[in-house]
């Protein structure tokens, strides 16, 4: 079978790498006889596995020793929408929000059940297709959150403010796919299954000293401290998920870390807008300035070509193309294990389809 080129934007691409281990795992891991699906999440190996990961990933981001935690905790990014109030939200306080897209306005949505939420800036009724840039942090707010990509809409924060209160931030969707100053952030969450892992797994990275300040009682699965405490084992972790992760983080390692994943990503991504930008058949949708690297949103000009491109691209072996179902057109997601071959791909079924029409 011919491997597609998969540009979906999740769950999504992984290195060939560590598919390959993974199976290898779920046959037999680490020698032991069991498969890593069946594996007690208390044996020594994936004991093991846990720490690594959870060591890797403040490696990487490099905040070892800085006051940070690892988490791998279920329930998706979603459940930090509501795990992050109930944490950072004092009883009578405050949070301020950047709405910039489709899980900002989920995340508020979530924080609202607290208390006070105050939206500080919003690109809502431009459909999302920036972000915005001239906004003010209240000094009185308990945290300020923030999405800094947004796979629907393919904008992604360029740099962050310096906040004079504990900041948050989704990055799903371009974790480690760039380098960032991580220490600006308390805490930080990820959903594996976009660019670290398979679903069923997300990653929190908190600043322990940032929690515990709510006066606020904690139901224990929702406590920060308790999935410290108990080493991300407070109740049985998704052990599949977890080891697949660290598989990936060892690729990012072992490939030049971050930074090197930041030059592959720029090349793609100027790859994709350069055509996209050149070709009259085709227009961005996302404010130039404020590009994703790694969701690239576009559209035809002419709806009648959409048969004729919907054929040539799935004749060339691209698969999950399609725009997500609220905005339509096409989506084009570029994760750190798309190799740039695949974005050639892509770039040369447009150029046919502006000779061919």
């Amino acid at each position: 079978m011919n491997k597609k080129h998969n540009f979906s934007a999740g769950p999504s691409i992984l290195p060939q790498e560590v598919f390959r281990q993974a199976a290898d795992a779920v046959l037999d891991f680490n020698g032991s006889g069991l498969s890593i699906l069946e594996v007690s999440h208390r044996s020594k190996d994936f004991v093991a596995v846990m720490e690594e990961a959870r060591a890797l990933s403040l490696d990487l981001m490099g905040l070892t020793g800085q006051g940070y935690q690892a988490l791998f905790l279920q329930g998706g990014a979603s459940m930090e929408f509501l795990r992050i109030p109930y944490n950072f939200m004092g009883m009578q306080g405050k949070a301020a929000y950047l709405d910039t897209g489709t899980w900002a306005a989920a995340a508020i949505k979530e924080a609202k059940v607290f208390g006070h939420t105050e939206i500080i800036a919003s690109s809502k009724e431009s459909n999302y297709n920036f972000i915005p840039k001239d906004y003010t942090i209240p000094a009185d707010a308990d945290y300020f959150h923030c999405t800094s990509n947004n796979t629907i809409f393919g904008t992604q924060m360029k740099s962050f403010p310096d906040s004079p209160v504990p900041m948050v931030c989704d990055m799903s969707s371009d974790i480690f796919s760039r380098q960032i100053d991580f220490s600006k952030f308390d805490l930080i969450y990820a959903g594996a299954q976009k660019n670290m892992g398979p679903a069923g797994v997300t990653l929190v990275v908190v600043k322990e000293d940032a929690l515990g300040e709510t006066g606020r009682k904690i139901p224990s699965i929702l406590d920060y401290k308790q999935h410290i405490d108990k080493e991300s084992m407070y109740n049985t972790p998704s052990v599949f998920a977890v080891y697949t992760s660290l598989l990936t983080l060892r690729w990012l390692n072992e490939n030049g870390g971050i930074g090197a994943m930041e030059q592959r990503n720029n090349a793609k991504a100027e790859l994709l807008y350069n055509e996209i930008d050149r070709n009259p058949l085709f227009t961005g949708t996302a404010a130039t300035e404020d590009r994703s690297l790694m969701n690239a949103t576009f559209v035809l000009n002419d709806i009648a070509h959409t048969e004729n491109f919907d054929k040539m691209w799935k004749e060339a072996g691209i698969s999950g193309l399609t725009g997500h179902r609220s905005v339509g057109g096409y989506r084009a997601s570029m994760y750190n294990a798309m190799p740039i071959e695949s974005v050639q791909v892509l770039v040369d079924v447009m150029k046919r389809l502006e000779i061919t029409g």
